[in-house]
């Protein structure tokens, strides 16, 4: 799993480009990205499949800021990014979201 960060110059935005490995993906037919960038919508950012077993997207973040976050793999297993710039405790017990600081 990884993070790519792009600064746009022109605009207080930065890409993020948010990718999980195969071996992370594992034989997963859809990944989520969700987060409060998107409400936590399970179904507003899917992630491509690539053909090297891979999924991305890239989403446009306000800056400065800070962002949680989490994946969600076929719709039923919630997952943390591995290269998270910081966790979070959630407010649901036991667990803790991913951030992403741009």
């Amino acid at each position: 799993m990884s993070l790519k960060k792009r600064y746009l110059k022109s605009k207080p935005i930065c890409k993020v480009t948010f990718r999980v490995s195969k071996k992370a993906a594992k034989s997963a037919q859809s990944i989520h990205l969700v987060g409060d960038f998107n409400n936590w919508s399970i179904i507003e950012t899917p992630m491509k499949s690539l053909k090297n077993g891979e999924f991305t997207v890239t989403v446009d973040l306000k800056t400065p800021g800070f962002y949680e976050f989490r994946y969600i793999v076929n719709g039923t297993t919630w997952e943390n990014e591995w290269d998270a710039d910081r966790y979070v405790p959630s407010c649901f017990a036991g667990c803790e979201n991913s951030v992403v600081e741009v």
